[in-house]
């Protein structure tokens, strides 16, 4: 498996600094996401820190903005990083591209399908003098003048990993995609039951090849600070699956271990206007669950079970080991999922050449 680590926060002089160390110490991938800050800026940043691991996005919200103006970020990074950057991209939910983003929504996969279409339409206009000429349902771009038009950078088109929960946006990304992001909010059951046939399903349909789509792990994985409680932490991971759970849109998720009643009882309290609720909703996900959905422990723990739940299944992993723990270990867990075999034929580092 590839190795990520992730990146917070505003740009500063500590993401360079994270980044350089994540390349030193042997991680594969710098990501960042997209909730507090925008996800481009740090990488730019990175890039200059760094010579050999990518760059990612996981994810940014493509709804929040057009092909075009994605379409300049992301060509500018690929040029800065040498090639190095992958566009993780979302729909995120409609409340959030409706109300907080004030941006159109419609049927989400038809539209990604466009939206992915469009922009490497647009890339190909830049780099392979394909002029632009895109007419969908959602976007056009029929406009491109040599003023607008970025100089060709060199570099093969950014692969594109799409995230998605529901079989429907996982086919897609086996149709259209270079690499599949499950959400976080998954299980090993869903994960190989739905997520896997569904992939391949679109894989068919296109006439890929399995090599073709580099595949995320899913779930949520958490190492424990070594400064806090045990029963905290764990307690905090609780509310994040009670987050999620109380979500009509991941309740096929526990549907599908039979939890569909812990969904109805979740949304309610979501939807309710006292100030304790959320923590009366993290106390509703016992340690069933809550170890369903979550890998945690020590970091050679967590990297073990990663290792054990999806190895031979996904090509990359993301690790977070908290403030000061030990390079050695971290080295050694590092060793631990690099030594997982990858799906047959999986390609490291994917090159969305279309």
């Amino acid at each position: 498996m590839k190795v990520g680590a992730h990146v917070g926060g505003p740009p500063s002089s500590e993401v360079a600094r994270f980044a350089g160390w994540a390349e030193e110490t042997g991680f594969d991938v710098v990501t960042t996401t997209e909730v507090d800050h925008d996800p481009f800026l740090p990488l730019a940043l990175a890039a200059q820190a760094t010579s050999r691991v990518r760059l990612a996005t996981g994810i940014a919200v493509a709804f929040a903005r057009t092909p075009m103006a994605l379409a300049y970020v992301t060509n500018d990074l690929q040029a800065l990083s040498g090639g190095r950057f992958v566009l993780g991209l979302g729909t995120q939910t409609k409340p959030h591209i409706t109300r907080r983003f004030s941006m159109g929504w419609g049927k989400p996969v038809t539209r990604m399908r466009e939206y992915i279409t469009a922009l490497r339409a647009i890339w190909n206009d830049w780099n392979k003098g394909e002029e632009v000429r895109h007419t969908g349902e959602y976007y056009r771009h029929t406009l491109m003048t040599a003023t607008f038009r970025p100089a060709p950078h060199g570099h093969d088109n950014p692969p594109i990993h799409l995230a998605a929960v529901g079989p429907a946006m996982t086919r897609l990304a086996g149709e259209v995609a270079d690499g599949l992001i499950p959400h976080g909010f998954s299980t090993e059951r869903y994960f190989r039951e739905i997520t896997l046939p569904a992939l391949e399903e679109g894989l068919e349909r296109a006439g890929r090849d399995r090599s073709e789509v580099s595949v995320h792990c899913p779930g949520f994985a958490h190492v424990y600070a070594p400064e806090g409680s045990v029963d905290e932490q764990r307690q905090m991971l609780r509310g994040r699956v009670a987050f999620y759970g109380s979500t009509p849109a991941y309740r096929g998720v526990l549907a599908l271990h039979g939890w569909e009643e812990l969904h109805e009882r979740l949304h309610a309290l979501s939807v309710r206007p006292e100030a304790d609720r959320w923590d009366r909703m993290a106390d509703l996900v016992d340690d069933e669950v809550l170890d369903t959905f979550c890998t945690s422990g020590t970091l050679p723990e967590v990297a073990a079970e990663l290792r054990r739940r999806f190895g031979g299944l996904v090509g990359q992993v993301h690790l977070h080991p908290p403030a000061g723990t030990p390079e050695a270990e971290i080295r050694a867990a590092l060793a631990t999922l690099h030594d997982s075999v990858l799906p047959v034929g999986e390609r490291a580092h994917p090159v969305g050449e279309r």
